[in-house]
């Protein structure tokens, strides 16, 4: 449930910056709406291409990659771990 707030507020953040765009703020608020749109946007493409081999093994790694983008650590916390083989003691 905790991951899912974070996603709506996060998507809620990102249609704020869509606004900013669209119609600007005023002037103090329309710089610090861009600036932190830019920083998050960055911050979510290197957390999407350090994820970038983790998610081959995915159904739909391309969709996990834009909702990386999009939510950032609160969509790589809803992916299950890969589990790694056990090794066989023989």
């Amino acid at each position: 449930m905790l991951w899912g707030l974070g996603k709506l507020l996060t998507l809620l953040f990102w249609l704020v910056v869509l606004a900013n765009l669209l119609t600007p703020f005023v002037l103090p608020l329309h710089m610090l709406v861009n600036v932190a749109g830019g920083l998050l946007g960055i911050l979510h493409l290197l957390e999407a291409l350090l994820c970038y081999r983790s998610l081959r093994g995915r159904a739909h790694p391309w969709l996990d990659r834009l909702k990386i983008i999009l939510f950032g650590v609160f969509h790589l916390q809803t992916i299950p771990a890969i589990t790694a083989p056990k090794a066989s003691h023989a």
